[in-house]
């Protein structure tokens, strides 16, 4: 009778530590299974430096020339905007499709008659708002084939998407809104930071 007890009691210790080896095992394997997929859903290295913002310098973008860089994978345009650029911008509203910017197509601290924080600084994605073609910057005054009208801006070849010189949109062309203006902020006269809203705005 003894023995028979001792073998219950043997039998019930093997099984207690099968069983705890089996969760233990079990439970190794639900770990192995579940970090990598969890790690998959975490961003690469790659993807957070796609999405960084990008600091830029300026400082040698000469008055009426352009810059651009890369930011999410998209071309940005800095142009450094004239004077007389400037004095043109309001004569264009008639011609415009959405002249005070109402579309949210631009930060709100962009949203005025420039779209910019620094009025000589245009800040655009340089991405037609129709198939996404990026538009070539035009700044020849009365180009022949764009109009005696015409006070500089960006043409779009693929569809004749025409934008003046604040990105925003003229009428009756493919393109329905105004180019986007990403978030940014100026770090310094020299020094600007794409992809990161302007402090206090």
């Amino acid at each position: 009778m003894s023995q028979e007890v001792n073998g219950q009691k043997m039998n019930a210790s093997k099984r207690k530590f099968l069983i705890a080896a089996t969760s233990a095992v079990g439970g190794v394997a639900a770990a192995s299974v579940a970090i990598p997929l969890v790690m998959s859903m975490l961003p690469s290295a790659r993807a957070k430096a796609a999405g960084a913002p990008v600091e830029v310098d300026i400082s040698k973008v000469e008055p009426g020339a352009i810059l651009t860089v890369e930011w999410r994978g998209k071309p940005v345009w800095i142009v450094n905007r004239t004077p007389e650029m400037l004095k043109d911008l309001p004569t264009l509203d008639s011609q415009l499709a959405d002249p005070g910017s109402e579309m949210p197509q631009q930060p709100e601290y962009c949203k005025n008659p420039t779209r910019s924080i620094k009025p000589e600084y245009l800040v655009a994605v340089g991405i037609c708002t129709h198939l996404g073609c990026s538009p070539t910057f035009r700044k020849d005054v009365g180009a022949a084939d764009l109009g005696a009208d015409w006070k500089g801006g960006f043409f779009c070849p693929c569809h004749g998407s025409r934008f003046d010189l604040a990105a925003r949109v003229y009428s009756g062309v493919p393109a329905p809104t105004n180019m986007v203006i990403p978030p940014h902020q100026y770090l310094s006269d020299a020094k600007l930071l794409i992809g990161v809203d302007a402090k206090g705005a």
